[in-house]
């Protein structure tokens, strides 16, 4: 009669295969947190490239830069992260179903807040901008205008922060005359504080 021999695998190598799952996951989660919040940058990019481009349309037609969000017609669609700011204190709500309507006949609106209404401000989501990255904005005027940016995408206590000028800047740290980036040439979006590596 043959015995039967009964294979599996010991302790020992069950333990190994799950330490090797935990090294692996311990890699990939963070990046994998750094890709979804890089992609979520895509949208302040694309609506930071649209500032610039109705300011200088409405620049063409009225030979001056404007800080109402209804004077140049910049409305992003609803579900944005980041709330924008064209240089004033009058934000446009996005915290019920309905978008805050701007007075008639003369618009005072200079900012959109982010969409609470969708996100809920327990996503870590804040339809405020941070004071004092705010408080540097350039009002739209004859000669230039700087709008400026800011969400939190990751739920941290850092914002992410943008800028973009009609002026070409030199690297630095004031946001008006200056990119953290670098060199920027006008009409270019510049990342003044990237979330996705502070709050790594």
């Amino acid at each position: 009669m043959l015995k039967t021999v009964r294979k599996g695998f010991t302790l020992i190598e069950l333990m190994i295969v799950v330490a090797i799952i935990g090294i692996l996951a311990a890699i990939a989660i963070p990046n994998f947190i750094k890709f979804q919040a890089r992609s979520k940058q895509a949208e302040v990019k694309a609506n930071m490239k649209a500032i610039f481009t109705s300011e200088k349309a409405y620049f063409q037609e009225k030979d001056t830069f404007s800080d109402l969000i209804g004077v140049v017609g910049f409305s992003p669609e609803r579900g944005n992260r980041y709330s924008y700011d064209l240089g004033g204190t009058i934000f446009q709500t996005r915290s019920g179903a309905a978008i805050g309507a701007d007075s008639t006949p003369v618009p005072t609106m200079t900012g959109i807040e982010a969409d609470t209404f969708k996100f809920g401000t327990n996503s870590g989501i804040s339809a405020t901008m941070p004071t004092a990255f705010a408080a540097v904005v350039n009002t739209g005027n004859l000669g230039n205008f700087t709008a400026c940016a800011a969400g939190n995408i990751d739920a941290d206590a850092i914002y992410d922060q943008w800028s973009v000028s009609s002026m070409t800047r030199t690297a630095g740290t004031s946001t008006t005359t200056s990119c953290a980036e670098g060199n920027n040439p006008a009409g270019e979006p510049c990342n003044d504080l990237n979330d996705v590596n502070a709050g790594s």
